[in-house]
This record gives structure tokens, sequence and C-alpha cells, in this order.
């Protein structure tokens, strides 16, 4: 059996709480652009901050996958940058990963309210290949490529 660990290590790992989504069904590029949004956000404002771009009413800045991607309302004043997206299903797996690390966080004794999102990444994971028929014989491919998502808050 393999053994699983953290891209980031720490040395002294009392005041800090971890946690880890694997084979998320959601493509590595959409989850590192919303990891690289919260990263550094406390864990309340995070939440509000998804639970706004689930509802539609926020958007995520996409610096990196933004190719023919709209621009968004209030983006260039906030995160200065205007292209944008609404990942909803990224934005609903990342506040369950934030559920998961907080109630980590709460069984290792430290305080919900004080809690800061130090790192957060997205790898490749599994990619499921399947073939779509077509006509005249041929066939076209149709990946289902799945993310692993780890994130590490710190008590301040």
């Amino acid at each position: 059996m393999p053994r699983w660990t953290y891209s980031l290590k720490f040395r002294d790992e009392s005041r800090i709480a971890k946690g880890m989504l694997w084979d998320v069904p959601v493509h590595p590029k959409i989850m590192s652009e919303v990891a690289r949004a919260i990263k550094g956000m406390k864990v309340e404002e995070a939440r509000r901050f998804l639970e706004r771009v689930v509802k539609k009413e926020e958007a995520v800045p996409f610096r990196r996958a933004h190719g023919k991607q709209a621009h968004r309302r209030g983006l260039a004043d906030k995160w200065g940058w205007p292209v944008g997206r609404y990942p909803v299903k990224a934005a609903k797996y990342m506040l369950k990963l934030l559920d998961n690390v907080e109630n980590n966080a709460e069984v290792k004794g430290l305080d919900p309210e004080r809690l800061r999102i130090v790192h957060v990444a997205a790898h490749k994971g599994i990619t499921l290949k399947r073939w779509f028929p077509r006509a005249w014989g041929r066939a076209t491919p149709k990946n289902k490529v799945h993310s692993h998502v780890e994130m590490i808050v710190r008590e301040e």
C-alpha cells in the first residue's frame, strides 16, 4: 500500500490541522484556481466566499486557465484580474474539505475562529478513459479527469 503525504511539511504540528479529498470529479485546473483564491483567507471568510460562488453571486478569478473566458463584474476591483468563472461543483467540494479540516482542528483542540488557510493544493488524480462511438466506425476519446485536494490550516 502506498504512503500518502502532504506536499508541505511543518516542524511544529501542534497548531495546524490537515485534510484531504481524493478523487474529486473536477478537473485539477479548476480546483487549483479555487484553491489559489482561498489561500491565505480565514476559514469563515473562505466559507462565505465559497457559498457566494455556489450561489453565483461572486466569481473566482481564473488566471491560468482563462482562454476565451468572459470578464466578470467586480473581479478587477477586488482581485486585480477581470477574467473569472463560477465553478459551483469545485466550490461545493472545497466547502466539504473546509468542513473536514475545521472538524480536524476542533478534535485537535484548536480555536475554529482563529484558523487561517496556509496551504491549499490540487493535484492530478486518476483519469478514466472512455471512447464515444461515432459514425463510419470512428471513435472520440471521452476522458474524465479527477483531482486530489489537500488543505492545511494554522491557528493564529
